[in-house]
Parts: C-alpha cells; sequence; structure tokens
C-alpha cells in the first residue's frame, strides 16, 4: 500500500483551487496523474507558514518545488508523461523554461508590483491566510522577493527607465501566450487529448491571470482575447476540479468582495499603526535614528515606486 501523500500550499478564490501558480501547477499535475494527495491549504490557523510553498510531505520525506514534487510522484508510478515521446519530453522542457523567462516577470508584476493590484488584492488576500503578526510583513517580504527576481533578469542595461523595463516584460508576456496559443490550437491539451505536465505548468501560469479580478489587467486582456487558452482553462476547472468557469454565483461574489474589502481597510490599518511605532521607537532616546534604505511600491503609504532603483 502506497504511503499516504500530504500536500500543503496556498488556497484558493475566484473559482480557482489556488491562487498560487506552483500551487496550482502540482495539483493540476495529481489530479491529471491520479495522485491520492490529501490537500491541506494555508490558513490563519498555522502559527508559522512555510514561504516556500508548496511542500508534500510523504512518511518521512519533506519536497518542496514542483519539478522536484513531480519528478517524487512520477517515481511513485504516477506519471501524466508516459506516453510522451522523446521529442515531446524536450518539449515540455522548452516551454516551460519559456514559460519561467516570458510568463513569470509578468505575473509577478502583476500581483506583487503593479500597486493597485497589490493593496486591493494580493496584500489582504495573502494576509488573511496568514497568522498575525506575519500578516502584516509576509506579504511585503514576498512583494520584495518578486521585484528582487525581476530585477535580476529583466533590470540589466539597456533596460534602465521604469517605462522601459515594464514595458519589455509585458511585451514578452504576450509574445509568450501568443506562442502558447498557436501551440496549442484547437487541440484539448498540449499533446493531443490527454494532459501532461506541460498541461499543468501552462495551467498553473495562466489561471490565476485569467480569474483573478484585479483593478489592472493589462495581462488579463492580452490572455481574453486568445479564446483557446481560456477554454483550456475553463475545461481544466470543470472537468478536473468540478468548479464552474464562473467561479463564484453573483450573491457570492458579492460577499467575497465585500470581505476583501474590509480585510483591505483592516490590515491597511494595522499596517500603518506598526508604522507609527516604528517611528516612535526611531525618535526615542534610547533607540537613535538610523538611515536604511527601503523599496518602495507605489503611491498610498507602503512601498511605492518599486522600480525607481533602475535609474540612473
Amino acid at each position: 500500500m502506497a504511503a499516504p501523500m500530504e500536500l500543503r500550499c496556498w488556497g484558493g478564490g475566484w473559482g480557482l483551487p489556488s491562487l498560487h501558480p506552483q500551487s496550482l501547477t502540482v495539483m493540476a499535475y495529481a489530479k491529471f496523474s491520479g495522485a491520492p494527495l490529501t490537500v491541506n491549504t494555508l490558513s490563519s490557523s498555522w502559527k508559522a507558514p512555510k514561504e516556500d510553498l508548496p511542500f508534500l510531505i510523504s512518511e518521512d520525506n519533506v519536497i518542496s518545488q514542483p519539478a522536484k514534487i513531480l519528478n517524487f510522484l512520477r517515481k511513485q508510478k504516477y506519471n501524466a508523461d508516459y506516453e510522451l515521446s522523446a521529442k515531446q519530453g524536450a518539449d515540455t522542457l522548452a516551454y516551460i523554461a519559456l514559460l519561467e523567462e516570458k510568463l513569470l516577470p509578468a505575473l509577478l508584476h502583476t500581483f506583487w508590483i503593479e500597486a493597485e493590484n497589490y493593496f486591493s488584492v494580493t496584500k489582504p488576500w495573502f494576509a488573511s491566510r496568514i497568522a498575525f503578526p506575519l500578516s502584516l510583513y509576509l506579504p511585503g517580504k514576498m512583494s520584495r522577493e518578486a521585484l528582487n527576481r525581476i530585477l535580476l533578469t529583466k533590470g540589466g542595461p539597456p533596460l534602465y527607465s521604469v517605462t522601459e523595463v515594464e514595458a519589455q516584460i509585458y511585451r514578452d508576456a504576450k509574445e509568450c501566450l501568443n506562442l502558447l496559443s498557436k501551440r496549442l490550437g484547437t487541440s484539448q491539451f498540449f499533446f493531443g487529448d490527454t494532459p501532461t505536465t506541460l498541461d499543468a505548468f501552462v495551467f498553473g501560469f495562466l489561471a490565476p491571470v485569467y480569474k483573478v479580478c484585479f483593478p489592472r489587467v493589462q495581462l488579463q486582456e492580452h490572455l481574453k482575447q486568445l479564446p483557446n487558452l481560456c477554454r483550456f482553462c475553463d475545461d481544466i476547472l470543470s472537468c478536473y476540479f468540478r468548479l464552474s468557469v464562473s467561479g463564484h454565483s453573483p450573491a457570492g461574489q458579492d460577499t467575497a468582495d465585500a470581505n476583501l474589502q474590509k480585510l483591505t481597510q483592516l490590515v491597511n490599518k494595522e499596517s500603518n499603526l506598526i508604522e507609527k511605532m516604528d517611528d516612535n521607537l526611531r525618535k526615542s532616546p534610547q533607540h537613535p535614528p538610523r538611515k536604511l534604505t527601503t523599496l518602495k511600491l507605489a503611491a498610498g503609504g507602503e512601498e511605492s515606486g518599486p522600480f525607481n532603483r533602475l535609474s540612473p
């Protein structure tokens, strides 16, 4: 009898089982391969949430990172790529590399760097899944990590200005979406009628962009102009996760939006309180002021103008 396997990951919303691309990728692959995972989504009751979600627990094994988790599942005979040829396997690796190089920076920017999206959706949603007081700190840390990853891959010459970097990120992402749309064509999945690792990765990257209701939707608008990719996401949700393509009933969506708005206000109030406490500590005689270099994300009080460091 196979050892029980537990997947710990970020939870979902907007009709998705998870909003986190890496978590969504592993969940989709498990569905495709028939792996009997027990899914435990992160909630505020977890006192010390892992920052490397998702991770898989099986007996004495703790495996993190989607590629390593998928390899572990294959070793347990849950292999969604069993019928692929060597060429198709090589194509899978090439397209996954394309996703990480071209699409991931725009996905990170949409969720974590674009100020309106971050403060109205991303930060309150993730903060609601994390225990206090880490809920005040961890979303900001995740945002800074997203920024650092973008700067590492896109912030070098000749792209020095804010507008140049952002424009290039979204040009690359739209090019990637166009290539994926052309490769999928009229097929149900990327290698025919059966979903594979590539389908899991593409679904994990596309579904959050497609479904989450952001105020700034540049990437989402382009994705919705590619109906075969939208149909691809809807089919996987309805066939493998038994979720309706609309996600919520109208009444349920109104309730979710109202709760999210209240949570946003609460998180912002708590953040302002922490900032005032920090100011008082810096001004006290026992704690002389120190000059700190901080990143700022946008107007609105907290972490604005993230790409300013790129300017000469």
